[in-house]
C-alpha cells in the first residue's frame, strides 16, 4: 500500500524510515517531551513540504509524557491521563516481538500525511487486548522510569518498527535512528542481512546530547535477557558492536552499526567527536545543524511585515502577539502584564545543566532588576521537568515560590507545542543559559527568532552559527568549562546581568530603531539559514545518498 499521498521529488525519492521515540507534530498528538520531539516534528513537516520519500516510525504513548498541573500550593503536580486519538488510522497490522522471553503483540496506527501536513507517521502500540497488563504498559509512558520498561520500549520501536514496515510491504533503503533508542533495529536487520557491512549500508544515526542521561548504558546480559539483541548469540553481538565488557552503550553501539552519523550543531560535532574518539571502529560523525519548520512556527503577519519592510506593522503585530501571551499569563497566574514592557522568556525542558535559575543567582541584583520601575522588565518561565527528576522539579517550584512576591514574574505550566508557540511569538527576549559545551543544539531559539524575539544566549549549540552580537542577538560568552560549577554559574550570571542591564534594556527603551533592526536581522538570518527545509535537504545529500 502507498502511505504517501504525493509523488516524490526526484531529488528525494530514495525511501527512508525515520525512527524516533517522540514526534512533536501537533498539540493534539501528545507523544513528545521536548527538543528531540520538536526537531523530529519539524523534520517530518519539511519532508512533507519537499515531497520526500520519508516515513516516520514512533510509539503511540497511551499516557503521553505527562500532563503538567499545580497542586493547592501551586507546586508542580504530575498527572498521567490516558489519551485517545480518533484522527489516527488503524492499519490492521499486528506483529510480534519477544520481550523478556514472551511474545508481545505490537499494533500499528498511522497519522496520515495530510492530517497535519507532515510525512506519514507509523505509531506502534502494545496497549492492545492481545497482551497481558504488563505488556500493555510498555507503551504507556514516554521515557518510563523503570529500566526494563525502557528497554522493552526500545525493542518495540526498533524491532517492531522494522517488522511493521515489512508487514506493510513498504520498501525502505535507509533506516535513520534519531538517537540510539531504536538500536534493536540493527539486530532485526541482521537476520535478513547477516553481515555488518550490509547493516551499515542501511543505517544512519543522529546523536543529540552530550548528557549522560541521553546516552543510555545498560548491562549487556540484561539486554540479552530482555530480547534487545533479537535472539542473536551474545558473542556475535559483542563481535558486531565490539563491546567486550558488560556495559553496553546504545550510542557507541549505534556508532558502530551505522555507516555515518551526525551531531546537531557544529560545536556539538566537535564535542561528540571528542567524547567518542577513544572508541575504535565508530563511524564518522559530521555536523548537520538542527532547524525548525517556518511554515509551522513563524507568524504569517510578522513575515509579511518583514517582507514589506513595514516597521510600524512589525511593532504593532508584536504588541498584538504579546497581548495574546499575556492573556495566558493572566489566566494561569492572575497577573496582568503590559505590552510596552520588555518581556524576557526562559522556556524549555527544566534540567539542571540548562540552569533555569541562573537569572536569580545573585538574588539582590535580580530583585533590583525586577523592581526597576523606570525601565521595567517582565519575566516568564515555562518548561517541563522530567516527572521523576526531583532536583528539576524543586527548581520549578522554587521559581514558582519566588514569583508569588512579584507581579511581573510568572511561571507557566503546560509547556507543549501551543504554549511554546505563544511564548515565542509574544516575548521580546528569548533567554538560553546552558553550561558551555552542554547544549547540543537548543533549537527553541530558532523558532523564537522567526517571530521577532531576540536571542540572548550562552555561546553554545546552534547560537554561534547564527549570532552577530548586538546585530541580530546578544551573546554570553560562557565561563571556562574547566572551572567549578559554582565559578561557572557566578561568572555567567555576572556576564548575563551586565549585558542585560547595560545593553539590552537600554536599547529596548531608548533606541527603538536599533531594536527594530535587531528584530529584522534576527528574522532574516534565522529564516535564511535555519528553516528545516534546508536541514531535510542536507540529510538526503550528506547522509542518505552517500
Amino acid at each position: 500500500m502507498s502511505l504517501h499521498p504525493y509523488p516524490f521529488h526526484k531529488d528525494y525519492s530514495k525511501p527512508i524510515a525515520y525512527f524516533s521515540m517522540e514526534f512533536a507534530i501537533h498539540q493534539a498528538l501528545k507523544i513528545y517531551s521536548g527538543g528531540l520531539g520538536f526537531l523530529a516534528g519539524s523534520h517530518m513537516r519539511s519532508a512533507y513540504d519537499l515531497k520526500q520519500n520519508i516515513i516516520g516510525v514512533g510509539i503511540l504513548w497511551s499516557y503521553g509524557y505527562y500532563d503538567q498541573a499545580r497542586d493547592e500550593h501551586r507546586n508542580l503536580k504530575i498527572e498521567f491521563r490516558r489519551k485517545h486519538y480518533y484522527f489516527l488510522e488503524d492499519l490492521n497490522i499486528k506483529v510480534s516481538v519477544q520481550v523478556n522471553g514472551k511474545p508481545v503483540t505490537v499494533k500499528a496506527f498511522m497519522l496520515p500525511a495530510e492530517t497535519f501536513g507532515s510525512a506519514p507517521l507509523i505509531l506502534l502500540s502494545t496497549d492492545v487486548e492481545e497482551n497481558d497488563y504488563l505488556s500493555r504498559t510498555i507503551t504507556h509512558k514516554l521515557y518510563d522510569t523503570h529500566e526494563e520498561t525502557r528497554i522493552a520500549q526500545e525493542i518495540v520501536l526498533g524491532i517492531g518498527g522494522v517488522k511493521v514496515l515489512e508487514a506493510l510491504d513498504h520498501k525502505v533503503d535507509i533506516y535513520h535512528m534519531n538517537e540510539g533508542h531504536a538500536l534493536p533495529m540493527a539486530f532485526e536487520l541482521y537476520h535478513k542481512y547477516p553481515k555488518l557491512n550490509a547493516i551499515k549500508e542501511r543505517i544512519r544515526f543522529t546523536t543529540h546530547t552530550p548528557e549522560a542521561a541521553g546516552n543510555e548504558i545498560h548491562d549487556i546480559h540484561l539486554l540479552q535477557k530482555m530480547g534487545f539483541f533479537n535472539s542473536i548469540d551474545l558473542e556475535k553481538v559483542r563481535e558486531l558492536t565490539q563491546t567486550y565488557d558488560d556495559n553496553f552503550s546504545l550510542t557507541v553501539g549505534a556508532l558502530r552499526v551505522a555507516k555515518i552519523a551526525n551531531a546537531v550543531s557544529e560545536i556539538h560535532a566537535k564535542v561528540a567527536n571528542s567524547m567518542w574518539n577513544e572508541y575504535q571502529n565508530i563511524c564518522k560523525i559530521i555536523a548537520i545543524t538542527n532547524a525548525q519548520n517556518k511554515r509551522y512556527w513563524a507568524d504569517k503577519s510578522m513575515l509579511k511585515a518583514l517582507e514589506e519592510n513595514n516597521n510600524a506593522e512589525l511593532i504593532a503585530r508584536k504588541k498584538h502577539l504579546k497581548r495574546a501571551l499575556f492573556n495566558t499569563v493572566a489566566n494561569q497566574t492572575g497577573k496582568m502584564f503590559h505590552h510596552d514592557v520588555l518581556t524576557i522568556v526562559w522556556a524549555r525542558r527544566f534540567a539542571e545543566y540548562k540552569r533555569p535559575g541562573l537569572l536569580k543567582y545573585d538574588f539582590e541584583r535580580f530583585k533590583t532588576l525586577i523592581n526597576n520601575t523606570k525601565q521595567p522588565v517582565q519575566i516568564i518561565w515555562a518548561g517541563k521537568p522530567y516527572p521523576f527528576d526531583t532536583n528539576a522539579i524543586n527548581i520549578f517550584n522554587e521559581l514558582t515560590y519566588i514569583a508569588r512576591g512579584f507581579k511581573n514574574i510568572a511561571v507557566l505550566i503546560g509547556y507543549e507545542l501551543e504554549l511554546s508557540m505563544t511564548l515565542k511569538k509574544g516575548c521580546d527576549v528569548w533567554l538560553n543559559t546552558p553550561r558551555i559545551t552542554r547544549e547540543a543544539s537548543g533549537t527553541s531559539g530558532m523558532t523564537a527568532a522567526m517571530n521577532g524575539a531576540i536571542n540572548f544566549s550562552i555561546a553554545d549549540g546552534w547560537h554561534p552559527e547564527f549570532c552577530k552580537d548586538k546585530i541580530n542577538s546578544f551573546t554570553i560568552l560562557g565561563a571556562d568549562a574547566s572551572l567549578s560549577i559554582e565559578e561557572q554559574d557566578k561568572n555567567d550570571n555576572k556576564s548575563m546581568m551586565d549585558i542585560l542591564e547595560n545593553e539590552i534594556i537600554p536599547t529596548y527603551y531608548n533606541d527603538q530603531e536599533k531594536w527594530i533592526n535587531l528584530m529584522k536581522n534576527s528574522m532574516n538570518d534565522v529564516l535564511s539559514q535555519f528553516d528545516s527545509g534546508s536541514m531535510a535537504d542536507q540529510y538526503y545529500k550528506k547522509m542518505y545518498t552517500i
